[in-house]
């Protein structure tokens, strides 16, 4: 079953997340996974509006999605992100 990361962030360094934008589609592709969503404009249906960006990677399954996400090139990366944003990343299983 498929699995996503769904994530959402509030960019505080355009310059150095862009380093971490760049390092990720790789590392991604590595596990199997694939961008469903990286930053499009999102509209507001219902609720707080939404202003940051929206992030939605797809991998074949959640073990897989463990294992990116606990890949150490993808934490050293991730300590970039965090250094240039917050966000919030939920791991979900598909339908």
């Amino acid at each position: 079953m498929s699995a996503f990361i769904v994530g959402m962030v509030s960019i505080t360094d355009s310059e150095t997340y862009k380093k971490y934008a760049a390092r990720t589609p790789a590392l991604i592709a590595k596990h199997g996974g694939k961008f469903i969503v990286r930053g499009g404009d999102v509209d507001t249906l219902e609720g707080e509006a939404f202003n940051d960006r929206l992030v939605v990677v797809e991998f074949p399954s959640k073990q897989a999605l463990h294992d990116f996400y606990n890949d150490p090139d993808y934490q050293e990366a991730l300590l970039i992100r965090q250094s240039a944003s917050q966000g919030r990343f939920l791991a979900v299983e598909g339908c």
